[in-house]
């Protein structure tokens, strides 16, 4: 039989015992087979599939969790969950004292002002504090990413409030000022903090400097339409009898420009999240760091090392010496694991090999052991969202009586409504953020201290500044990304200096040192910055009726 003959008859073998339809045939009558519709039912089922599996892998704890607390436990943890609980005492002294003294034109606004500055602080501990028991069930991706936004939540509530008052002012300079305390002033504590306990802390440096241009996009769009106004405007300057900041068709060229761009930023954001959450959510753990962390030596144990190698070079029945260790300099510096036998020196040859102990084993073994750690959680789900719900509520009203209250407090005290904005409410909303940052990184978790510092500004820039831009265009409030020039410049300068110092994908004391005294040295210099809002009103991008007070 010839070869061609042959295929013919397995080719007639295999139409005979396949009564299946091919998978791919062609389309019958216009229509598609059932087998091709099927297959494609079958994708669309694998990518649902997949999908799940993803999110399934990434909203997961790093750590397995202990038992679910009872309400009783629950409520005992909110109670004793920090010090900072004693100020909540200031939240009815706050809301009594707005309701019986407040007076825009009266200086008693001040002392509102303050309790009701010092009343926001726990309570955006209690925020973080909740939030922090329900990130530990979904792992530091999803973690860092609800730290970031709930940590916002008090930014959010005071901008809204204050834009309902058409406080522009107000709203722009807390939100640089946001900006500015958690990438300077929150992350060098997280730095500080982790140095203090660690040589050296890594992270994944790709991931630092996606974040980085991030934060430099949306710093050019916040100095795009600044530098707009400064491009159009020159040549009228050479008449000395005209105002060239009196334009409004330019306003409005200004507000339509800054409303266009906010959509960019949401459509950025957008994908900032499939990025962070899909595609490269590998990116985002601490597994994935260039450079691991390096502990401070131990002074003790190193002196312990050295009186075991003098006792092994004298003959000390408790030590082991190298055989080699006398004429090799490498082994001469590695430290002698004593023999775990009983009345023997011999030493288990998984320990030791050619005299030298295998210190990345021990190490290997001693990170499965963390690995395995139990973390118990001290509320439970329940708990943690009637907490957020509360909280929230009674930071919308102490907000709203605070920002009530700043036009009295700036009045009476002298502080200026920039400094009011920058510094001292970033603080209070901050106050989450802080305590969350720092606390993991002295645990060694800096990839989620980066993840709530700086995703909190990444939050900040591309979600919470074009959104607050949207939702003024929809009340008819003339919000735009026009900033104070001087707000920008020092925004884009300290955006600068965050992506040298992650640049290398590593950490330690002394730049954490350097971002906080940058910060420090911005709020020194805003103090004695004057006012400068009549570049908004002369653009016509103040509130009708509301006259910016310096």
């Amino acid at each position: 039989m010839s070869e061609g003959t042959k295929l013919d008859v397995l080719r007639s073998r295999l139409r005979f015992k396949s009564p299946t339809p091919s998978p791919i045939e062609k389309p019958q009558n216009g229509h598609l087979p059932r087998s091709a519709s099927q297959g494609s039912q079958g994708t669309q089922g694998g990518i649902i599939r997949r999908m799940t599996t993803h999110l399934s892998s990434i909203i997961r704890p790093d750590k397995p969790l202990g038992a679910e607390p009872t309400w009783a436990s629950s409520f005992s943890a909110v109670v004793k969950a920090s010090w900072l609980n004693i100020l909540l005492v200031f939240i009815p002294v706050s809301w009594a004292l707005h309701f019986l003294w407040h007076d825009p034109s009266s200086k008693q606004d001040t002392i509102i002002f303050v309790f009701s500055f010092l009343a926001i602080i726990p309570l955006a501990k209690l925020l973080g504090f909740a939030t922090e028991e329900l990130a530990i069930r979904v792992g530091q991706t999803i973690g860092g990413l609800l730290n970031a936004t709930l940590g916002n939540a008090v930014e959010l509530i005071v901008a809204i409030i204050a834009l309902t008052k058409c406080e522009l002012t107000i709203v722009q300079s807390s939100l640089v000022g946001s900006i500015l305390s958690n990438l300077l002033l929150v992350l060098g504590m997280c730095f500080f903090a982790g140095g203090t306990r660690f040589s050296e802390q890594g992270f994944l440096a790709s991931a630092a400097q996606l974040n980085s241009s991030l934060l430099t996009l949306s710093v050019v769009a916040v100095l795009f339409p600044a530098a707009f106004h400064f491009a159009v405007t020159p040549s009228s300057t050479a008449s000395p009898n005209s105002d060239p900041l009196e334009n409004p068709k330019e306003g409005s060229d200004i507000l339509k420009m800054s409303r266009g761009v906010s959509l960019i930023l949401l459509f950025i954001y957008g994908g900032y999240l499939v990025f962070q959450l899909w595609s490269h959510s590998h990116l985002y753990s601490d597994a994935a760091a260039d450079f691991k962390s390096t502990a401070y030596p131990d002074k003790k144990k190193d002196k312990e090392k050295d009186s075991l190698k003098t006792s092994g070079r004298t003959g000390t029945p408790s030590s082991l010496t190298s055989p080699g260790a006398s004429g090799s300099h490498g082994n001469e510096d590695e430290p002698l694991v004593p023999s775990t036998t009983t009345g023997t020196t011999a030493v288990d040859p998984a320990v030791v090999a050619n005299g030298t102990a295998r210190q990345p084993d021990l190490e290997a073994a001693h990170s499965t052991e963390e690995e395995e750690e139990v973390e118990v959680p001290v509320l439970n789900v329940g708990a943690s969202i009637v907490l957020l719900i509360a909280v929230t509520v009674l930071v919308a009203f102490t907000a709203e009586f605070l920002v009530d209250s700043i036009n009295g407090m700036t009045d009476g005290t002298g502080i200026s409504r920039e400094w009011t904005g920058l510094i001292l409410l970033p603080i209070v909303g901050n106050a989450a953020e802080h305590v969350t940052a720092v606390t993991v990184s002295v645990k060694d978790k800096l990839t989620l201290s980066l993840g709530v510092a700086v995703g909190s500004s990444i939050q900040i820039a591309l979600f919470v500044i074009p959104l607050l831009t949207v939702i003024a265009w929809i009340m008819g409030k003339p919000l735009s990304l026009l900033f104070d020039p001087f707000e920008s410049v020092a925004l884009f300068l300290a955006v600068i200096t965050v992506n040298y110092t992650v640049a290398d994908g590593k950490s330690n004391w002394l730049e954490g040192m350097i971002l906080m005294c940058l910060y420090v040295i911005i709020g020194t210099v805003f103090w004695f910055y004057p006012s400068n809002t009549a570049l908004q009103q002369q653009l016509g991008l103040a509130c009708p009726g509301v006259t910016l007070a310096g």
